[in-house]
């Protein structure tokens, strides 16, 4: 195994309406499991989440869960999971979640995986990390995102290097593979 022994997970709390969106993030929970990588994820039970942790905990994979103490409360927290971390905030959440991982995938999903995604890259843009981050591509779900990323950098509003921060592939293996290689662009948002 490499540099990447943690990858966080952002993913949706629905299963969403593909089934290949599940199988994806089955086939992205045991890829981590098989490669002696740990999950770091949501901490929830539902959706593409429960999904994600529980194939990686069924493939002998470590997880981390990191929910808040609001969701928490609501019951969707996964309790199966060895190592759940309970915070006070969505913001701190999000900061656990980035300081545990060494790279980053987005799965499909709505607003809460855009914007634990846009947050990640912003800070990436902003030479606050320097850690991979990956689409995973299901189905074409994020092609009108890439769409958008490419208009923001032919329009100037996003360098090249940075649009190039995203790193995309449609199956798991080959989009941990690609994760592996990335080399982070030397150049910051003010340069």
């Amino acid at each position: 195994m490499s540099g990447l022994k943690a990858v966080t997970v952002f993913c949706g709390s629905s299963v969403g309406g593909d089934a290949a969106f599940a199988s994806a993030a089955e086939g992205l929970g045991r890829a981590l499991a098989t490669s002696g990588r740990t999950l770091v994820y949501g901490g929830g039970r539902v959706g593409l989440m429960g999904r994600v942790a529980d194939a990686a905990l069924a493939a002998g994979g470590h997880v981390i869960g990191v929910i808040p103490e609001a969701l928490m409360a609501r019951e969707i927290g996964h309790r199966g999971l060895p190592d759940l971390r309970v915070v006070g905030s969505m913001h701190e959440r999000k900061a656990l979640m980035v300081a545990l991982g060494d790279a980053f995938v987005a799965m499909p999903g709505g607003f809460g995986t855009l914007d634990e995604l846009f947050e990640t890259v912003t800070w990436s843009q902003l030479g606050i990390h320097a850690k991979p981050i990956g689409l995973l591509n299901v189905s074409g779900y994020f092609d009108f995102l890439l769409r958008f990323a490419d208009r923001a950098a032919s329009d100037g509003f996003v360098r090249a290097a940075h649009r190039d921060l995203l790193v995309v592939a449609s199956e798991p293996a080959a989009l941990l593979n690609d994760l592996e290689a990335f080399e982070a662009p030397p150049a910051s948002k003010f340069a």
